[in-house]
């Protein structure tokens, strides 16, 4: 159950990325794998400044999306802005 928790979480952190980024996002899968991944990122920094690492829905929906941006950001920085 906590698997499926993670990828509606993730794949609304995706798509909600994908809408603050002035992007299309990426597509459908690689959406959620942003936000699956993103919500690991965002984990990873909350648990660096001393903030839990989840919690409910909305907080953990608010870390993924942290999480997500951020990777968004560094790939887009990468890659030239493209996607």
């Amino acid at each position: 159950m906590h698997w499926l928790f993670v990828i509606v979480v993730g794949l609304i952190a995706g798509w909600l990325t994908g809408k603050i980024m002035k992007g299309s996002g990426y597509g459908f899968f690689w959406d959620i794998i942003l936000g699956i991944v993103g919500s690991l990122v965002g984990g990873f920094l909350a648990t660096l400044i001393h903030l839990p690492a989840s919690g409910g829905l909305i907080y953990s929906l608010i870390i993924a999306l942290v999480g997500a941006i951020i990777l968004v950001f560094l790939f887009r920085l990468i890659t030239g802005g493209k996607g």
